[in-house]
């Protein structure tokens, strides 16, 4: 299938982007997809003030992603039909206006329905890391998705610290109050730096652009195995993140938001150290990363099953699971945003649905795994996620034969 859309700003591709401009790509995707995670510390808060029962408060992080599914879906690949930098700022409105809705709701309908409000429009982040693709030199791009996705992860992560801390300063609605006003800044930002670029000689109308979706992916099966992998890593890594606050907030521990939220921290290490991940992409290492990643992440779960008898085996773990979960993720958008450059909108938009319906999967099952199980049917649902990964890429090694690259 041939893709018409070219951008102006994709023609100058050789340019490239300047540290600087990667770096503030990368803080505007932190801070956009932080307004996801804040709930995961919060959700013991949450379901005392709504009176929801401990066992269905991972709805409140399903329906995020619900929206978040629905946004890559309609949203994102508008990317690659009309004038990026409007969506992006446009979403970015919208969504202060949802997070100042979670702050104010006094009803769970209201609280959910903004919820996933705030899902649908955090696809923004996706956009953000798209545009940095295609702006980025052929060279670099790796690189550059892995500076960008870094942002992201770190987002993600500190996301929990800074919810601990200021919910115990003021509750979980000052969380949301304060992430209005990063937005806001955000959006300042942005409309600052994000090159105003038009859509040129492109034949495809939206209705085409989605229809066209499946069919990349179903037609590509490079696509459709990093597609499905991501499903299972995201489903490992939200059952570690979402049912961690359970056994922590209770005894023998009784964390504190804020100490809950310092395990996040933890986990920037790793984080930060899968950056290198999109240089070894550049260079046509992609497998040998995914397949020492994911053994990682199958030996990150030997060790935080030992909660709560050692702390210092969960946050080794910690470190590894989310070392290896990125440097997989990083490696998959390099791969992927280099098999069709010219539908990198809805590349990017149809990936991160794996991921989205992962991420739900593994919100709503661990905190019912540890409902019947306890924190052992947590660490087996993780392990059992990260031993389908590993399946996955196992059977699918002749696909992804590769020449390494020249350095």
């Amino acid at each position: 299938m041939q893709h018409e859309c070219k951008s102006r700003t994709e023609q100058k591709t050789g340019m490239g982007l300047s540290k600087s401009t990667t770096l503030i790509f990368a803080t505007a995707a932190g801070l956009s997809v932080a307004n996801i995670y804040y709930a995961q510390p919060l959700l013991d808060s949450m379901a005392l003030d709504f009176g929801i029962s401990p066992s269905s408060i991972g709805l409140v992080v399903t329906l995020t992603q619900i929206g978040y599914a629905l946004g890559l879906i309609f949203l994102v690949p508008l990317g690659d039909l009309v004038n990026q930098r409007s969506l992006i700022i446009g979403q970015g409105v919208l969504s202060v206006c949802a997070l100042v809705g979670i702050a104010m709701a006094r009803t769970e309908a209201i609280l959910f329905t903004s919820l996933a409000a705030m899902g649908l429009l955090a696809v923004v982040v996706q956009m953000l890391v798209a545009t940095a693709a295609t702006l980025a030199t052929p060279e670099e791009r790796g690189k550059t998705v892995g500076m960008v996705t870094s942002g992201v992860v770190i987002g993600i992560l500190a996301a929990r610290f800074i919810a601990g801390i200021l919910a115990d300063f003021g509750g979980w609605r000052m969380v949301y109050l304060t992430s209005a006003v990063l937005t806001a800044g955000m959006v300042g930002l942005l409309m600052r730096v994000l090159p105003r670029q038009h859509l040129a000689n492109c034949t495809d109308n939206y209705i085409a652009t989605l229809r066209s979706i499946p069919v990349l992916f179903l037609t590509d099966r490079i696509l459709l195995v990093r597609g499905i992998l991501a499903l299972f890593i995201f489903a490992t890594f939200s059952t570690f993140w979402t049912a961690l606050v359970l056994p922590l907030s209770t005894a023998p521990f009784f964390y504190s938001h804020t100490q809950i939220g310092l395990f996040g921290l933890v986990g920037l290490a790793g984080a930060i150290a899968a950056t290198s991940a999109g240089k070894f992409a550049d260079r046509g290492y992609e497998q040998r990363v995914t397949g020492f990643s994911l053994t990682l992440l199958l030996t990150s779960w030997g060790l935080i099953v030992f909660l709560p008898s050692s702390i210092a085996a969960l946050l080794i773990g910690i470190v590894l699971l989310d070392l290896a979960v990125q440097a997989i993720h990083v490696t998959n958008q390099s791969i992927i945003f280099d098999r069709h450059p010219n539908a990198r909108s809805r590349l990017v938009g149809g990936y991160m649905i794996f991921y989205s319906i992962g991420s739900a999967i593994g919100a709503i099952a661990s905190t019912m795994a540890y409902a019947q199980a306890g924190w052992s049917g947590v660490s087996i649902l993780g392990a059992g996620f990260s031993i389908a990964a590993l399946l996955v890429w196992g059977t699918t090694l002749h696909l992804h034969i590769k020449t390494p690259k020249k350095q």
